[in-house]
């Protein structure tokens, strides 16, 4: 008993020191100050001295007035939100701590002897378990390494686990870095997203932040854990080791992450792929990935799981690009300089995306670097292309502008086409972007994009398309849980032909779309096995269906400007990444897409059970400019799940629906520089698909190779078609020329990859099938007798391999083989005479096959000396396209030659392609 009075006495001290705190009034502004400043002001004012570093604190002003009429109280207010504690001692000092908590009592058991009833409870069960982190901090803080607190310890606090974020940036410029590995030594690990951001879930007490990625150093960090907290991460970057990490990083990617159906390529990995004309180009690599495909070779559009050209949405930095290519599809509309990456998603889609069925293409250019000035520049056969990003603002901006255009119109001559011999093209395309760092939490992006393509395939006629668009962005941080970002976007598509024949028949003919969108899209740690994506978009669409007119005086060219189109997309959307352990994850989403049709404009209604004429109109309905005369509504889920049975083996699973309210109007198998579109309206329903898929997904040998096989079915419905012999182009009322049908997909599709080593590539092989079928009472809107017949992408077997070898750093050889089944065709079968003239009598719709497609490619590829300092590096490709001579065919045609049926087939390019291109970057 004689031990027990002076310890009750020394533990009721700090309760009499703290009640006389409370009683010590203090009147101080704090709007506008510095919490340095306040903390100085109430010294000087209490003549109470404060201890602390003066460094814990910045320069940011306090936003609102802090009222209270105490110490303790306003102590309480200036703190909060903060990792500092404080500690009133002795009645005359107030000690200030980061993150840790000063004890003035010792725990329960701290004596060993055993404890009568009448001891002093000195602290609850919560505040031991704080206290002991504590004590064990003290006891094992020894490193070499500064230590770094996390968070603020609190009273009554009794988690074992907190959640820490931050930005991964590198020492060189400050630039984010994406994909990063970051772990704690022996728990928890995460890779950091394409902000360079991360959120792991870290033990409390003292541990070890690692990173880990091949082209960065090594950073081991040294961290004490009393709360949740952000820490952002500074690592020097190691180049000669950069392309090891990439492919290391997106492989454990395969394995964790819940999408299926998902694809990265990386600018570098279309650095050493021969393509045609020696043009680098992200979008042709990915037509050697499985399940996604082209109609044949120098064909626009990309054929998705079985999916139709129009039913891509492929974005720009978050606008949308409707014609992705130049030249006939040969190239890509894209500047390889200024593109970071390409993220294709074609089976579990993320329900921020919407408004087509079969995949999202999305497209983002790299930020400019702000540390100082850089570019790169190539010269080959067709087109020369250069890239410059500068600094702006004292390193916290910078621009990036690109060009690119042709030079030589040779190509032509070398095309297998007698039509086309002596005619000309061209095309450029320009991208600017702006990036700038406003402070910790806010960022804004700004990009500018414009290409044309201009081209004569006639001596009268010259044809010219247009991409324009523009993006602005802001990203803001709300708080180490909260962050989002809010975009607006204008993009516009534009066609026009010039006819210069006879001056009675001369005409210009326009057609142009554009779009007006904006985003917000907002990410929420609810928890850390709760990662939520929530957010809203509308888009508002405007078409000019087509406007013609004469060129001269005497033209007799009926001038025509069809009724302007317009329609409302908007949607709300949300999901959530739920880990339930670290074994199963499921990733559920829901968007809930509304469609608007908007006037002015005229909806026939058509009699029922009868095929729609001109003479078949029951009555038409007009609309004024703003009505809102047809809404659609849909819910689209959007539900994957990955469950991982090993380290390095997962499985994965995914359910979708979308909706699409945009349609091309085209007869032509692959996308044409003249393809028009319409809006779903009265007459045309909204095209609508169901997909599922399946995937098993494996690591060998340190991740050294990767092995995917996925399958997947899909079931489309009010799928458009057209009308045998249809007229598209200037037709008001042109649902009189479509079709709306039911389809199906389903295949499979194996990956083999080697990610790293002097041989490097991948083996793609695919499965696949596509059916449609347009069945009806009515006749004339029946296809193929109501069965189901391939579509015209129907390609069943397609096989992709690309490797490359190093020989050295320097020196490396690639090629490159495809090989795809012929796509389906109609073709006559037979001859008839009816009422006195011969007809010709088809097969069933694409009973047959072209020829199968192949080709192999060939590339030697020699970089300069890796010296650090030199003002440039250069890197040289030769390549031959085709090496075999292959005349693959790319359509199959049929014309009457003195009443005998005869068939020609149509080449791109049917002989060995050489080409060679210097590349330089600076």
């Amino acid at each position: 008993m004689k031990i027990l009075f002076p310890l009750t006495v020394l533990l009721l001290l700090p309760h009499f020191f703290f009640a006389q705190m409370e009683k010590t009034e203090v009147s101080i502004t704090t709007q506008g100050r510095t919490r340095l400043e306040v903390l100085q002001q109430l010294e000087k004012q209490t003549g109470i001295p404060f201890y602390y570093i003066p460094e814990w604190f910045d320069n940011t002003p306090i936003a609102d007035e802090l009222s209270a009429n105490d110490l303790g109280t306003l102590l309480e207010s200036l703190l909060e939100g903060t990792d500092f504690n404080y500690y009133y001692y002795d009645g005359k000092k107030v000690v200030l701590t980061k993150g840790q908590l000063i004890y003035d009592y010792l725990p329960e058991g701290f004596f060993p002897k055993q404890r009568t009833n009448d001891s002093i409870p000195v602290s609850s069960e919560e505040e031991n378990a704080a206290l002991s982190v504590a004590f064990q901090n003290q006891q094992n803080q020894r490193n070499t390494k500064r230590t770094v607190t996390i968070g603020k310890q609190q009273k009554g606090n009794i988690s074992n686990a907190f959640k820490l974020s931050g930005i991964v940036r590198t020492a060189e410029t400050g630039a984010s870095i994406p994909n990063v590995l970051v772990r704690i030594e022996g728990g928890k690990n995460t890779v950091t997203d394409q902000k360079g951001f991360y959120t792991l879930s870290v033990p409390a007490g003292k541990a070890t932040l690692l990173t880990d990625a091949i082209g960065l150093e090594r950073l081991n960090q040294p961290i004490i854990v009393y709360g949740n907290g952000t820490l952002d991460l500074v690592v020097s970057e190691q180049i000669e080791q950069l392309q090891e990490v990439v492919l290391r990083a997106n492989n454990n990617a395969d394995i964790q992450e819940t999408e299926i159906g998902s694809s990265n390529i990386g600018s570098e990995e279309s650095k050493t792929i021969p393509v045609v004309l020696g043009e680098r180009d992200l979008l042709k690599v990915a037509t050697t990935l499985p399940g996604i495909t082209s109609a044949g070779e120098g064909a626009a559009g990309y054929n998705v799981r079985g999916g139709k050209t129009d039913q891509n949405l492929i974005l720009l930095d978050g606008s949308t690009l409707y014609n992705p290519s130049h030249f006939f599809g040969i190239f890509s509309a894209l500047n390889p300089f200024t593109v970071e990456s390409v993220d294709i998603f074609k089976g579990n889609i993320p329900a921020e995306y919407g408004g087509r069925l079969s995949s999202v293409f999305n497209i983002k250019t790299i930020d400019a670097k702000t540390e100082k000035i850089q570019g790169e520049a190539s010269i080959g056969p067709v087109t020369g292309n250069i890239m410059v990003q500068a600094p702006i603002w004292d390193k916290k901006g910078g621009v990036l502008i690109g060009a690119r255009g042709t030079y030589s119109d040779w190509i032509l001559n070398a095309i297998d086409e007698p039509s086309l011999q002596g005619r000309n093209a061209y095309f450029y395309d320009i991208v600017a972007k702006y990036n700038h760092t406003l402070n910790d939490n806010n960022a804004i992006e700004a990009t500018a994009y414009f290409s044309k393509d201009a081209f004569s395939i006639t001596q009268d006629s010259l044809y010219g398309y247009e991409n324009r668009l523009a993006t602005l962005k802001w990203n803001h941080v709300f708080n180490e849980k909260h962050r989002g970002s809010a975009k607006l976007s204008y993009n516009e598509y534009r066609f026009n032909i010039d006819f210069e024949g006879r001056p009675e028949v001369d005409f210009a003919f326009d057609y142009g779309i554009r779009e007006t969108q904006l985003k917000v899209k907002m990410d929420y740690r609810l928890h850390p096995k709760h990662a939520l994506s929530y957010g809203i978009e509308s888009k508002l669409y405007s078409l000019e269906p087509g406007a013609i007119q004469g060129l001269t005086p005497e033209s007799q060219i009926q001038a025509i400007k069809l009724t302007e189109e317009h329609g409302l997309e908007s949607a709300l959307f949300v999901s959530d990444k739920i880990d339930f352990s670290e074994a199963f994850e499921l990733n559920l989403g829901v968007r809930l897409s509304m469609f608007n049709a908007i006037g002015p404009s005229e909806q026939r209604v058509y009699e029922a059970n009868e095929p729609r004429t001109d003479t078949t109109v029951e009555r038409t309905e007009s609309f004024e400019k703003g009505d809102f005369f047809k809404t659609y509504l849909y819910p689209e889920l959007r539900i994957g799940a990955r469950y991982t049975l090993q380290e390095d083996l997962s499985v994965k699973a995914s359910i979708n629906n979308t909706v699409q309210y945009l349609h091309s109007l085209s007869n032509n198998t692959t996308v044409s520089p003249i393809d028009t579109y319409t809006l779903s309206d009265t007459n045309i329903r909204p095209q609508q698909a169901w997909f599922a898929s399946t995937g098993l997904f494996k690591n060998f040998a340190e991740e050294q190779y990767t092995l995917s096989l996925e399958g997947f079915y899909k079931r489309l419905s009010d799928v458009l078609d057209f009308k045998t012999g249809a007229q598209l182009l200037l037709n008001e009322n042109v649902e009189t020329e479509t079709l709306q049908g039911d389809g199906e997909s389903y295949g499979a599709e194996l990956l083999l990859r080697k990610n790293y080593g002097k041989l490097n590539g991948w083996l793609g092989y695919t499965y696949s099938r596509s059916f449609y079928r347009f069945q009806s009472d009515i006749q004339e809107e029946t296809i193929n007798s109501g069965a189901y017949f391939p579509s015209n992408f129907d390609k069943p077997h397609d096989i992709s391999f690309v490797a490359n070898y190093e020989v050295s750093k320097r020196i490396s050889f690639s090629t490159n083989f495809i090989y795809q089944t012929g796509r389906p065709v109609t073709i006559p079968t037979g001859t008839f005479t009816f009422d006195g003239q011969q007809q010709v009598l088809y097969s069933a719709r694409n009973q047959f096959r072209i020829p199968d497609y192949y080709r192999l490619d060939l590339g030697f590829n020699l970089e300069g000396n890796h010296k650090k300092d030199k003002l440039a590096h250069s890197f040289w490709n030769i390549s031959i396209y085709n090496v075999l001579g292959r005349n693959n065919p790319y359509s199959v045609f049929f014309v009457t030659d003195s009443g005998e049926v005869k068939a020609f087939q149509s080449a791109i390019f049917n002989i060995p392609v050489p080409s060679i291109t210097y590349n330089i970057k600076f």
